[in-house]
């Protein structure tokens, strides 16, 4: 038989190559020109990424043969997850290979911020010597603010914490007590931008974090703040960034990303006060090795049919077919749950009910977890890191099962209570021959309506003109209603809406309703 082959289409480290080569046969191209790129992939089992090479839908069409891609590094903006899934293509990353080069690298930059290292070398080496001009600040006893308390976000407030800095953090999915345990105080945010003379940033780049650290964000510290990036490019405003250190109102600040890369001009630039760097946080031997073999190991895992720890997409290792359709669902009702909730559960309970409970559902458990996590962590989660970042978190997690469903052949349903002993739920079944999707049911209000990638729910007292007046305001937002179910616990009593829609609702929109109805409660899910 001869041996699967295997792609390597930009640099990998030594280690991985030699790890594959003992069962494979290894390939190389550049992955980057698409000429030499697509006939390569002809006849691969597997190819292996960094971030240059494009691995789109053109490109898994290419590979008839393909079980696996690889990413030698933590991101997959350059890889489509979803073409991947639909043509049955493993997608796996290294999530873990450059948290401690990211830490150090974050630290690295507050470190020469708050010395004005970079400017005293440029000076120094210019012939100037002027050791008045650039003295800085100490550490210790300064109060450190950290925006993401993730894996990367712990390993800054330990090694910090050593130089005698009081360590706070913002992030409402982290349970205060858990946070505690590592010596860190939470706090809300405009608190963190109130009391820190340090804020480094450590958090997912996405619709919410976006533009973060804004205008009105940086109007709240002190003037004497240093402001450190080396998470993601765009969470940080560059321009509000820019206007806030030209006006005095931030001393310096130390950016490894930027919102467009490469970035090789920049008005930030222009400050000695500012440290930068070429997204340098996993540039580290060490963590290049790490990638390099972590992927190596999961292509070995993936093209062996074994389980593969750092999927993305699918669970590696075998599940009933009767179950792999519930999969998706179950995280699409994580992801609302999570949005509903509005922050991190104390306890997340996944039932499983009716014909599937009689099959091993652990997986809808993990399906449901991922989903959960999936919009409010930094790193990608996947089947098997989901219930190490619960425990991270501080978050019981049960499963139950019961063949025993007496209102749909299967229900799964993931329910939780918050830290303030508020209860949340979500369920949803698969209907009909085509397994359609559907919402059957929120906080006990029961429903059928299939989520879409753009949905709102609202609470409020049972009344008359209600629904005319929420149809009223999303048309003179343009925003085109799919479907819309009313239910109550009895006439005149509470009610809820549930509305699916074609676009975002605006968050003036949304607030606007929400005012106009009186709602108790309005939330906006987008799972775009």
């Amino acid at each position: 038989m001869p041996k699967p082959s295997v792609l390597v289409a930009e640099e990998l480290s030594p280690a991985g190559i030699a790890l594959l080569e003992e069962d494979f046969d290894v390939r190389t191209t550049n992955g980057a020109d698409r000429s030499l790129l697509l006939p390569a992939l002809a006849d691969v089992d597997a190819l292996i990424v960094r971030s240059a090479t494009k691995v789109d839908a053109e490109a898994i069409a290419a590979a008839p043969n393909l079980k696996v891609v690889a990413r030698a590094g933590v991101g997959l903006d350059n890889v489509d997850v979803e073409a991947a899934t639909k043509a049955g293509v493993l997608v796996v990353n290294a999530p873990t290979s450059n948290i401690v080069s990211a830490a150090e690298q974050a630290i690295n930059l507050l470190l020469a911020t708050a010395r004005n290292t970079a400017a005293a070398h440029r000076a120094l080496v210019n012939g100037e010597w002027k050791r008045s001009k650039y003295t800085g600040v100490e550490l210790y006893d300064k109060t450190l603010g950290i925006v993401g308390l993730g894996r990367i976000g712990v390993l800054v407030a330990q090694r910090l914490s050593a130089f005698g800095m009081k360590v706070i953090a913002y992030d409402p999915f982290v349970q205060p007590a858990r946070a505690a345990q590592i010596g860190v105080e939470v706090v809300d945010l405009d608190e963190l931008l109130r009391r820190s003379d340090f804020i480094t940033v450590h958090l997912p780049k996405n619709k919410d974090t976006l533009g973060l650290i804004s205008d009105d964000a940086l109007s709240k510290v002190k003037p004497s703040v240093r402001i450190v990036n080396a998470a993601r490019g765009g969470i940080v405003d560059e321009d509000a960034l820019y206007r806030a250190l030209k006006e005095g109102r931030v001393a310096g600040a130390g950016i490894d990303v930027f919102a467009k890369e490469p970035c090789t001009d920049s008005p930030l630039f222009e400050f000695d006060n500012v440290v930068v760097a070429p997204h340098l946080g996993a540039s580290t031997h060490e963590a290049q090795e790490k990638a390099g073999t972590q992927v190596a190991r999961s292509v070995k895992l993936a093209l062996s049919g074994e389980f593969v720890p750092d999927a993305v997409n699918v669970q590696g290792g075998a599940v009933a077919e009767d179950v792999k359709p519930g999969l998706p669902l179950a995280e699409k009702l994580g992801r609302i749950f999570t949005a509903l909730a509005g922050g991190v559960p104390a306890r997340v309970d996944v039932e499983v009910r009716g014909e599937i409970a009689v099959h091993d559902v652990k997986v809808v458990e993990l399906a449901a977890l991922k989903g959960v996590f999936r919009d409010v962590v930094e790193e990608a989660v996947t089947y098997v890191n989901a219930p190490l970042l619960a425990k991270e978190r501080g978050v019981e997690v049960t499963l139950v099962t019961s063949e025993d469903s007496p209102d749909w052949r299967n229900l799964i349903r993931v329910q939780g209570t918050m830290a303030d002993g508020q209860r949340v739920s979500v369920s949803g079944t698969l209907s009909g021959p085509r397994q359609t999707e559907k919402l059957v049911e929120l906080n006990g209000y029961g429903m059928e309506i299939t989520p879409t990638e753009h949905m709102a729910f609202f609470s409020y007292d049972d009344r008359p003109g209600v629904v005319g007046t929420v149809g009223a305001l999303l048309g003179e937002a343009s925003v085109n209603i799919a479907g819309m179910q009313v239910a109550r616990d009895q006439e005149g009593g509470k009610a809820l809406i549930t509305l699916t829609v074609d676009s975002v609702i605006p968050d003036e929109t949304l607030q606007t309703i929400s005012a106009e109805i009186g709602a108790v409660t309005s939330r906006r899910v987008d799972l775009d």
